[in-house]
């Protein structure tokens, strides 16, 4: 079992050894991730001035998410995780590898940088669910869970901050170049820690049917159950509405605020902070209780954020609306994979986890087209504040659902004594 008796409550997942392995691999590897998105998109918008093409390189970079993920769910919960995260990592190093060794060499183009984006995104399909699924086999206590994906989080979110940061300094100091190369020697540590984990095999679920017949199984599931339909579609809404602002900050950055890259990296740090805050109130929580009420304020904080970071048009001002911004991103995002996870049937984790890739990704590069089009048409401010608006009714949709998914979710709360029949849920 996993000692935790010297662990503070929000950091007890760490108890087990291979999640700890993972998170301090990850914690690396995902420093030099955020590295490069922002190199990217810096380099994107240096080359064309372009807020259309910004949206168009998000939409080739995720758009294999959105066709492949339910494939990839089927694969997941036929192998081994393990095995597959280890590829993943490895092809995402090279993919890096590849773009610094044309950014270094000064023959890279937005051609170029779209196709290599697409290899990233067939990657991510595969890699996103995989790494959702195995979280569950790196912890040893099941009652853990929760709190493995909030520290999960809490570490995206955390790179998120210094990640941008570094990147905007290397970007003025030595060029893109330098970022992509940073970002592939980083998946070193990941690789490193997953080859170092103990890993027992895990069951699998008999082969009954071929990939369609088990991509259909999981579907229905996902369709047919109300609590994981609702939580999904609002993800889905939040991540072609809501997080396409990232898409635009280099506009806003540049175009709004009079900045260069060190605006960029300030505006990542500023969201970033905001959703570390979060992620940290979420790996204190010692329940799952009461997930749909912070998920239904977390999407209207988001939302409103949004809007007022629209119509910023100072730094100092939003620095203060973006760590609100963050905050509400994560909180949804996080609230919703941690009731999907704990609802979940074992034997189709990897399948619904696919679905809430395609929610939480696939939805993103749909976004991304929309608000780049959006943008040169009415401004990258005006995009801005038309998706939080959207988000807005999102969360106002959800609350209003609230009564009768809680209704369904209990008895598997009280099954898997999660919640005691005499308890509410509140």
């Amino acid at each position: 079992m996993a000692d935790t008796t010297a662990r503070p409550h929000f950091a007890r997942a760490l108890g087990s050894r291979n999640f700890r392995l993972f998170f301090g691999g990850q914690s690396v590897s995902l420093m030099g991730t955020w590295i490069t998105r922002v190199a990217t998109s810096w380099l994107v918008y240096r080359l064309t001035g372009s807020a259309l093409l910004l949206g168009v390189v998000g939409f080739w970079g995720q758009i294999p998410t959105l066709v492949l993920a339910p494939f990839a769910g089927v694969l997941v919960d036929r192998y081994d995780r393990h095995r597959m995260l280890v590829w993943t990592q490895v092809l995402s190093a090279l993919q890096s590898l590849a773009l610094a060794g044309l950014a270094l060499t000064g023959v890279i183009t937005v051609p170029w940088i779209l196709g290599l984006q697409v290899v990233q995104g067939i990657i991510n399909a595969f890699d996103t669910p995989a790494r959702q699924a195995f979280v569950v086999q790196m912890v040893e206590d099941r009652a853990d869970l929760p709190n493995a994906i909030a520290l999960n989080s809490t570490m995206v979110n955390a790179s998120r901050i210094v990640g941008p940061s570094i990147g905007g300094l290397i970007i003025a100091a030595v060029g893109e170049g330098w970022c992509f190369l940073i970002d592939a020697i980083s998946y070193l540590a990941v690789i490193a820690s997953l080859l170092a984990m103990r890993v027992t095999a895990a069951e699998r679920a008999v082969v009954r049917g071929n990939v369609l017949d088990e991509l259909r199984e999981g579907w229905r599931y996902v369709a047919g159950f109300a609590p994981v339909r609702t939580a999904l579609v609002l993800l889905a809404v939040v991540g072609a509405m809501g997080t396409p602002y990232t898409t635009l900050m280099p506009v806003v950055a540049s175009k709004v605020l009079g900045g260069g890259p060190h605006t960029l990296g300030f505006l990542m740090t500023a969201s970033g902070l905001g959703a570390v805050a979060a992620a940290l109130y979420m790996a204190a929580r010692r329940t799952v209780v009461g997930l749909g009420k912070v998920m239904v304020a977390a999407t209207i904080a988001f939302g409103l954020g949004l809007v007022a970071f629209g119509f910023t048009h100072a730094l100092w001002l939003a620095l203060l609306v973006l760590p609100v911004v963050g905050a509400g991103f994560m909180l949804e995002m996080s609230a919703t994979n941690t009731v999907v996870q704990t609802i979940t049937e074992e034997r189709l984790r990897g399948r619904v986890m696919a679905f809430y890739t395609m929610a939480f990704l696939g939805s993103a590069p749909l976004g991304s087209l929309l608000s780049g089009v959006v943008a040169t048409r009415i401004g990258a401010s005006h995009t801005i504040v038309l998706g939080g608006v959207v988000v807005v009714a999102g969360g106002l949709w959800l609350a209003m659902r609230l009564p009768l998914l809680r209704a369904q979710v209990r008895p598997i709360y009280v099954e898997r004594g999660i919640l005691a029949a005499t308890q509410s849920e509140g």
